[in-house]
């Protein structure tokens, strides 16, 4: 996923309390109004950051966690049947040369190899890109749609954290102050969690991918 600048002043000016009140008195609404952006969302090729943030923000880290793990599976999972059938050709044409040597590697144990794949944050490749790859060795949609689901559990879980934390700074905080935001325990401990999951990715690539060729 690729890195997110935020305007933390905009995002203070936006979200101001009276909308932070919203959400919990409305939450079953706006569970099913996220749920279905977010399939929309995945399968109109979008960056799966933004949605992560902004179900961190709404519904805290692990109601947050859990509705942006089913919803954005179901998206992966949809596009990945909308692309297979409407545009393998094309796909295998664009990719098939680029990552040959993978594919061999897949066919022997997708949802293995496709779960690590999502683990390594999709090897740093866009979103949209991760989401049709396994038309290259025509995936089941049940292998890929439970290692999604497992695979994102832990990245999902870690930018759910950071949106958790933008809420409550918001709330606690009269204005602004970068250093006060950066130093607060619900914004630190997920960044920390974040960089040790991103040394871990580049274990999981290494030993499982890197490894193999």
């Amino acid at each position: 996923m690729p890195k997110i600048i935020l305007n933390f002043n905009l995002i203070i000016y936006l979200y101001n309390r009276q909308q932070l009140k919203y959400i919990p008195l409305n939450i079953y609404e706006n569970l099913v109004i996220f749920f279905i952006f977010a399939i929309l969302w995945v399968m109109m090729l979008g960056f799966g950051s933004p949605i992560l943030f902004v179900s961190g923000i709404l519904f805290g880290a692990w109601l947050g966690t859990f509705i942006s793990v089913v919803s954005i599976s179901v998206g992966t999972l949809l596009l990945y049947i909308t692309a297979n059938f409407f545009f393998s050709e094309l796909v295998n044409n664009l990719l098939k040369e680029r990552i040959k040597k993978y594919i061999d590697l897949f066919k022997k144990n997708e949802f293995y190899y496709f779960l690590a794949f999502r683990l390594s944050g999709g090897m740093a490749l866009p979103f949209p890109l991760q989401n049709i790859l396994p038309i290259l060795f025509n995936m089941k949609k049940t292998n890929y749609f439970f290692a999604s689901l497992l695979g994102f559990i832990p990245h999902f879980f870690i930018w759910n954290s950071i949106g958790a934390g933008i809420n409550d700074f918001i709330k606690t905080s009269d204005s602004f102050n970068f250093l006060k935001f950066i130093s607060s325990r619900e914004i630190y401990l997920p960044l920390i969690l974040f960089l040790i999951l991103i040394l871990l990715s580049l274990v999981v690539k290494k030993k499982v991918f890197d490894d193999k060729n």
